[in-house]
């Protein structure tokens, strides 16, 4: 009976040990902890074995112990499940949440934005400011843009991809290539023409390429939503007179074909002057094609101008946001370049 006591109090203890000890790694592992890598990348290579990763992230003071996590994947049957890539750990964390964002696996993504009414030209610096692209040369990245099989269906007259690399924030894994980024830019464009032109009208009876080269000339002259349409009516209205459109983006685009564009924001004498199909200042008719990259807003005003009279615009004086008013006629709107041209005096005098 003696016996008896002595082994059933043994046992007692034996559990009361077993049971603190689970206790003890069961709030090991929920306590949160704090860190300072939580701004920083940790990479889990392939490979790695669940005790290696634990004891990395220890190193790392991302979780205080390695062995309670370790202790704890066994019980759970776990550590097969974890995954190699690249982490970004909160500060404050529990190992079960490190665990939990280790079984669903993590991929570090790159982000990359095009900015609405930017050329190739702007593309291509931009991507080579990205240090993870195998290529940092502008040259060889235009060259890339010059791969027109990803639209041949959309546009068979296209010699680049100007106009068809969609304005949008971009995010990618670091070893995504050059090549790629482009393709995705193409694709992104893609679905937002299906879903521009799905049901709209006859697109006056012209091509894509026409259309996305209209939707540039908006995309570079409004900075309001609200007077896409309106612009887009001028466009068209000179386009059915044979006016020629006299559209400064244009004119810059022909100077940068040229190798001559200043890019200090000022449109020179020798720029309007110059023998180019892409300057409509000179040219009749729409330029050859696209000279930037429109985003959905554009491309829908050239599918849907509004219905006006217009055949100029200036901007409005009156107003800092960058609207224009509009005219049918050529005398009031050198009533309205004149207003504009005081106003401007004033400024630069108020400004001296």
């Amino acid at each position: 009976m003696k016996l008896l006591k002595v082994l059933l109090l043994s046992l007692l203890v034996l559990l009361l040990i077993v049971g603190g000890a689970i206790f003890w790694v069961f709030r090991e592992i929920s306590l949160p902890v704090s860190h300072a890598r939580n701004s920083e990348y940790i990479t889990i290579p392939r490979g790695s074995s669940p005790d290696e990763i634990t004891k990395h992230l220890a190193s790392l003071g991302v979780i205080r112990r390695a062995w309670p996590l370790q202790i704890y994947m066994r019980f759970q049957g776990s550590a097969s499940r974890l995954k190699a890539g690249d982490y970004r750990f909160p500060s404050p964390i529990s190992p079960l949440a490190v665990l939990s964002k280790l079984e669903a696996g993590q991929q570090r993504l790159e982000h990359f934005t095009i900015i609405e009414g930017w050329t190739r030209w702007d593309v291509a610096a931009a991507l080579s400011r990205l240090p993870e692209l195998d290529t940092s040369e502008q040259d060889a990245l235009l060259e890339l843009m010059n791969n027109t099989n990803l639209i041949r269906d959309l546009d068979p007259l296209a010699n680049n991809l100007e106009g068809y690399l969609y304005p949008d924030t971009y995010s990618f894994p670091p070893s995504t290539s050059a090549e790629e980024i482009i393709a995705t830019m193409v694709k992104r464009f893609r679905q937002v023409w299906i879903q521009e032109q799905a049901g709209k009208a006859t697109w006056q009876n012209r091509s894509v390429r026409e259309i996305v080269t209209i939707a540039s000339l908006i995309e570079t002259e409004a900075k309001l939503k609200e007077e896409r349409p309106l612009i887009a009516s001028v466009i068209y209205n000179r386009l059915n007179i044979d006016m020629p459109l006299g559209i400064d983006s244009t004119v810059i685009y022909a100077s940068k074909l040229a190798g001559k564009w200043k890019n200090d924001g000022k449109v020179y004498q020798s720029d309007i002057d110059r023998v180019s199909p892409y300057n409509t200042r000179r040219v009749g008719g729409l330029p050859p094609g696209p000279v930037a990259s429109p985003a959905a807003r554009s491309l829908a005003a050239a599918l849907n101008p509004a219905d006006t009279d217009y055949l100029f615009y200036v901007r409005n004086p009156s107003r800092d946001d960058g609207a224009h008013n509009f005219y049918s006629n050529d005398s009031e709107f050198q009533n309205g370049v004149k207003a504009l041209r005081e106003w401007e005096r004033n400024r630069d005098a108020r400004q001296r």
